[in-house]
């Protein structure tokens, strides 16, 4: 078996990348967000003014944050203090091996998890949990610590490093299959790029340009990502590397093609790094035949590898019905039905269950055989035996913990003929966040448009009424679609999914509305206040609309607006200041309190902290987090 150990530093170093962007990107974010004056204090979820015992705090929120007035800070304080521990050790982790180890990967685990646990809605996203897991899999694939030992490939890291693989694995086919077991009819009819370019939350320049790409090659792209996120997975656990090195390259096709069209933060990206687990270190360090035998034998390999994905094709061809036509383009349309694909689905759930426990525990016996054989003397056997089966036992128990989210999620029928025992240790271990269900774009929005809340206000109940605008969301119709990645705007990420219900399903907004009214700084920075038309004082009324954006024709490149846009109904009625609804609803979501907040005894500290929020507000988040990496990168080649 192929060692993993370079691939395995590169995996983990990679991690730390995300984590560093993770982290940046939270950081710019916590006064607007959860600060005491932001739309969502993180002091409403944690009464640091209790008597309660410490240990019955964590029990009942586990979050770091508690530790706040024992260094003499308030939670608005002590997340940045987080987030700032977060960055020094994700950066140091980036930029030297020797700080990817498992203490490490614990401490920011526990920093993501401790801001995860009062984020609330801004923070309920599918990548923070995939972040949550992944990093829980980092603190066992990494070294304990690192020695010139840990630079020699141990029979465990086969073990620790299937984990990722695994993770990897339901990722991508849960997302694949919950678009057809939504039943959404978009993806049902292959039509649902013709939608998602223009519907997707931040879109990128480019997008403007897909989405007019022709149809039948949209259609014939969307058979092609569904048959790379649901078929595909399965050769993961491929016994020849060759096959499974070829499902890297069309995972990575299919994520930079994201990347470039839509504003994803750090997804994709963490995605990519996932899908090294694919890999080994044969992929960086290649060894040519040393005979004809084993010439032969890897000419045998690239047949098999051939064959599978030519069949692959073939199925294709047979159940998307892809045709080319006599003018050229490509035909394609769904050829089974929903009651065919639920049956293949009700035994392919339980197949990749079992491929999962054959693929685990063929490299388990593998890596303790190794163990046993390979190690010189009695006690280094010993040692190492007993690691490998400790670190099995570990991999084993998540993998069968992950099969109750994965199964469910997927094929909730399957859920009656699940352990009860199994049920109930991950209901327990739940809030922890270690295995997660996953599934994207399970339905096209913005069928018939792109809906968008433009906030407005006045001082005149009768108007003119202007509007705010946001630093990346649609709004100005002539303003340049952003790269945005890998950093996460997570107001404006809202603002897309407040478009999509009531401002009654999205209590924050009302939050928004009162922070708006009082001109509060720290809200304002996440908005473009560039273009802040009440810059000098706030205004006396605030309401809100909901438009249709589209995209302007391709016909119109020349054109300097992006969009076009009408207005469909009010969203957010009229509001004031002291208009005692309004004052009521924030009450009752505990924005305004009358008990007095924990003082900042830590004079020093504060001052640093606030010395340090200062500079990076004069930056734009994107940049910054660029610049970082690139130092990174520096530090890298000159070290």
């Amino acid at each position: 078996m192929s060692s993993v150990r370079y691939t395995r530093n590169l995996f983990l170093r990679g991690i730390c990348v995300i984590y560093l962007f993770a982290f940046l990107s939270f950081y710019y974010q916590i006064p607007g967000l959860y600060g005491d004056n932001g739309v969502l204090p993180a002091k409403t979820q944690l009464d640091l003014n209790s008597r309660t015992p410490l240990l019955q705090k964590m029990r009942q929120k586990p979050t770091l944050l508690w530790l706040a007035p024992y260094i003499g800070l308030n939670v608005e304080y002590m997340l940045d203090v987080l987030s700032l521990f977060g960055i020094i050790f994700s950066f140091f982790g980036f930029v030297s091996q020797k700080f990817c180890s498992a203490p490490v990967f614990a401490g920011l685990w526990s920093f993501y998890y401790s801001i995860y646990q009062v984020g609330q809605t801004f923070m309920w996203f599918q990548w923070d949990l995939l972040l949550l897991e992944a990093g829980f899999l980092c603190i066992i694939v990494a070294p304990f610590q690192y020695s010139n030992q840990s630079r020699k490939s141990t029979p465990s890291d086969t073990v620790t490093f299937w984990a990722v693989r695994w993770l990897l694995f339901r990722l991508m086919y849960s997302s694949g299959v919950l678009k057809f077991t939504s039943g959404c009819p978009l993806w049902w009819n292959l039509n649902a790029l013709s939608v998602h370019f223009e519907s997707q939350c931040i879109p990128t320049p480019l997008a403007w340009y897909a989405h007019h790409l022709p149809k039948w090659f949209l259609r014939f792209t969307t058979v092609g990502a569904l048959v790379i996120e649901i078929v595909v997975p399965f050769l993961f656990f491929f016994p020849i590397r060759k096959v499974r090195i070829v499902s890297f390259y069309l995972q990575l096709l299919i994520q930079l093609n994201i990347i470039a069209t839509g504003n994803y933060n750090f997804f994709n990206l963490l995605t990519i790094i996932l899908c090294i687990s694919l890999l080994d270190d044969q992929f960086f360090h290649k060894k040519r035949p040393k005979n004809d035998g084993s010439k032969v034998l890897d000419y045998l390999k690239t047949l098999i590898c051939i064959l599978v994905y030519g069949g692959m094709i073939y199925g294709t061809h047979i159940y998307f019905n892809v045709k080319l036509t006599n003018d050229w383009t490509i035909s394609s349309k769904i050829g089974f039905t929903k009651e065919q694909f639920e049956y293949v689905l009700s035994r392919s759930v339980t197949y990749s269950i079992w491929i999962g426990a054959a693929s685990i525990s063929f490299i388990s016996v593998n890596a303790l055989t190794n163990s046993a054989m390979n190690s010189k003397g009695a006690q280094k056997k010993f040692v190492t035996t007993l690691v490998t089966l400790i670190y099995t036992v570990i991999v084993v128990f998540i993998f069968t913990l992950s099969v109750v989210p994965y199964s469910t999620s997927v094929y909730p029928k399957i859920n009656s003929t699940l352990p009860k025992q199994l049920k109930k240790i991950h209901a327990n271990l739940d809030h922890f966040h270690l295995v997660n269900s996953y599934g994207l774009f399970r339905k096209m929005t913005g069928i018939s448009g792109r809906p968008e809340v433009v906030i407005e206000g006045s001082n005149d109940i009768e108007g003119p009424w202007k509007e705010y605008h946001f630093l990346y969301k649609p709004g100005d119709v002539n303003a340049t679609l952003p790269f945005v990645a890998p950093h996460q705007p997570r107001l404006d990420w809202q603002m897309w999914f407040a478009a999509l219900g009531t401002y009654h399903q999205n209590p924050w907004l009302m939050s928004l509305t009162y922070r708006l009214l009082h001109g509060q700084p720290e809200v304002l920075a996440l908005l473009n206040n560039a273009k802040n038309p009440f810059q000098a004082r706030p205004p006396k009324f605030i309401r809100a609309s909901l438009y249709t954006y589209h995209y302007t024709p391709s016909d119109q490149s020349s054109s300097q607006s992006w969009w076009k846009r009408e207005v469909m109904s009010e969203y957010l009625p009229i509001y004031s200041r002291d208009h005692p609804p309004l004052i009521e609803y924030i009450s009752k979501m505990k924005i305004l309190q009358d008990k007095p907040n924990p003082k900042v005894t830590n004079t020093t500290f504060k001052a640093l902290l606030d010395f340090l929020r200062s500079l990076v507000a004069k930056v734009d988040a994107t940049l910054v987090l660029w610049s970082v990496f690139t130092a990174g990168l520096a530090v890298i080649m000159t070290g």
